[in-house]
């Protein structure tokens, strides 16, 4: 289908991050040396506060976008915004502007204007905590990203399509999660399916790394399989924000899939499927 819906305050689309809260998220990005939890509870937060810029006009933040964010972990599945958004699953732009948890001082290198960088300071809103605990029950998550939806398509039929953004380091323990990924591409709005993101991300990455392969890519093992068999393929909007943006020359057939992310794969990923196909309205 086309993927050419406006999207406008009277017809938004949304976004929905699903985010591996298992034990294994504790390990560190050997390029930064930071847990992945805190490293994507970052992104994810920076991602957050770019939605909110993108939105922002003279009047205030114009609801474009309903945004959630669920993680799975020890705790189970649930919605994992923090603060007075805590307990919901998809909040229009505007709540998450006027509702961040707290706001952090962070330090930033910036430029001194004569080729050097000095430190500064900025503010970090956050929304999103990290956490890193327990088992990996992916196919519950699958179902709850199901449920939730399915609500939003049907209150809102003529959108542009949901994009769902998986964020994972493992394997499933609570069962094949395929059944539930196929029951979420399937759903539609008028204007096409939903979009969904397998991303895998790994604490070494590089060469051992695949990101958005076509069909013909050889995968290491039957769960590398499962992920990149349950994403959707690129719409060709977003392989030309890959290729416009970060000069990447992907195939008609290219996966929104990475294997063995490393943290600035991901970003990268992320980045590509946050892009609408149109100017917000």
């Amino acid at each position: 289908m086309a993927y050419t819906a406006e999207i406008s305050r009277n017809n938004p689309s949304c976004f929905l991050f699903i985010i591996d809260q298992s034990g294994s998220m504790s390990d560190k990005y050997a390029s930064i040396g930071k847990p992945k939890s805190e490293a994507l509870a970052d992104v994810i937060n920076r991602m957050l506060q770019q939605l909110v810029i993108k939105c922002a006009k003279s009047e205030g933040v114009r609801d474009y976008y309903h945004v959630g964010v669920i993680g799975y972990g020890a705790n189970g599945v649930g919605a994992a915004f923090s603060g007075n958004l805590k307990g919901q699953n998809l909040v229009p732009i505007s709540a998450i502007a006027n509702n961040p948890a707290r706001i952090e001082e962070r330090s930033k290198k910036v430029s001194d204007g004569a080729g050097g960088l000095i430190e500064t300071t900025v503010k970090f809103p956050i929304w999103f905590d990290p956490t890193a605990n327990g088992g990996t029950p992916m196919t519950e998550a699958f179902k709850q990203a199901n449920t939730i939806i399915s609500d939003w398509l049907n209150n809102n039929p003529h959108c542009f399509p949901p994009v769902v953004i998986h964020i994972t380091d493992g394997e499933s323990t609570d069962g094949d999660p395929t059944e539930e990924m196929n029951r979420l591409t399937s759903q539609t709005s008028n204007d096409g399916n939903v979009i969904l993101f397998n991303l895998h991300t790994s604490t070494r990455g590089g060469t051992n790394s695949f990101s958005f392969p076509g069909t013909e890519v050889q995968l290491p093992d039957q769960y590398a399989e499962l992920l990149f068999n349950g994403a959707s393929t690129l719409p060709s909007f977003m392989r030309n924000v890959a290729a416009q943006e970060f000069s990447l020359n992907l195939s008609d057939g290219a996966k929104a899939f990475v294997l063995n992310g490393d943290i600035d794969l991901i970003i990268t990923a992320i980045e590509i499927g946050t892009r609408p196909s149109l100017q917000l309205r």
